[in-house]
């Protein structure tokens, strides 16, 4: 073996050994602790704990507050399903000749570099009820009669305030994401398609839409794995309140373990949305590449 082909050898070694054993210390080890203690009733102190078996599943699908912060994180999800297709317009334009599209991109995509936690409180303010931003511009708009409402604090519509947060810090990324992807396709194609006659709208249906398919993939998947993840933002704005009104997944797991102590239920609850995620996964991949992918072809 020749000094070259040695060296690449080595070095692709040593490229997959260090991410592998990372990957096997702060995840699968992890993980597979995870899952014993979701066994047990450990209080997150002891020293000790009791091995209860099924216990903890058994709780967890019969909490009703657990099933009401798993619908509220669906109104993340479908508040971000329905923003797809606009943020796909949003990168189409961007991508164009538009004048400014510099300053345009970067105005897109300043809120995803910002911290969330500093987003959460600057909105809490923006909504407060007392000398509230929000309130203020209704105002000026003479649409008072909708301003005066809890926007934080009534429980038919935190949720989608919460979201609409959300939306505002990562309907950006989704955008660049998009962006990047339209800019890749090769650009014979579509200036063989504008020689042919396409307009924009057929450019858009017939060649970028279905070349940019695993990055939509990517995308929705994204959106799914975090909406179900999604904390710092409903827990700095309303800490889950009122009630479990605003509560998600994620933070009701967190309140079980570090308020009521109790890592065991808590641990179930973690697995359960690894588990989701996972069977979610399964299904988008099937749909996406087995159906939608195997029809372009």
């Amino acid at each position: 073996m020749s000094s070259l082909a040695r060296k690449k050898r080595n070095f692709i070694i040593v490229a997959l050994i260090i991410p592998t054993v990372l990957l096997i210390c702060f995840v699968v080890f992890p993980a597979i602790d995870l899952f014993k203690m979701s066994f047990t009733n450990w209080d997150g102190i002891s020293a000790s704990s009791d091995f209860i078996w099924f216990d903890n599943y058994k709780s967890m699908f019969h909490n009703v507050d657990l099933w009401q912060s798993l619908r509220n994180n669906a109104v993340y999800f479908v508040v971000h399903l329905c923003m797809i297709p606009v943020e796909l317009a949003f990168a189409v334009l961007l991508t164009s000749r538009l004048r400014a599209a510099k300053f345009y991109k970067t105005m897109v995509f300043m809120p995803y570099i910002i911290n969330g936690v500093a987003i959460s409180y600057a909105f809490s303010y923006f909504f407060s009820p007392v000398n509230g931003a929000f309130d203020a511009i209704l105002k000026a708009l003479h649409m008072g009669m909708l301003s005066g409402h809890g926007w934080l604090s009534d429980p038919g519509i935190v949720n989608f305030v919460l979201a609409f947060v959300s939306l505002w810090r990562f309907s950006g990324y989704h955008v660049v994401l998009f962006m990047a992807a339209l800019q890749s396709l090769p650009q014979d194609v579509q200036e063989a398609a504008r020689v042919d006659g396409a307009n924009a709208w057929q450019m858009f249906k017939f060649i970028q839409i279905p070349a940019i398919m695993l990055m939509v993939d990517f995308v929705l998947f994204d959106n799914i794995r975090g909406s179900l993840q999604v904390f710092d933002i409903p827990f700095v704005m309303t800490s889950g309140g009122p009630g479990y009104a605003s509560s998600t997944f994620t933070l009701y797991t967190i309140e079980t373990a570090f308020s009521y102590s109790n890592f065991g239920l808590a641990s179930t609850m973690a697995v359960a949305i690894m588990v989701m995620i996972l069977v979610i996964y399964l299904v988008q991949n099937k749909i996406i590449h087995g159906i939608v992918l195997k029809g372009d072809k």
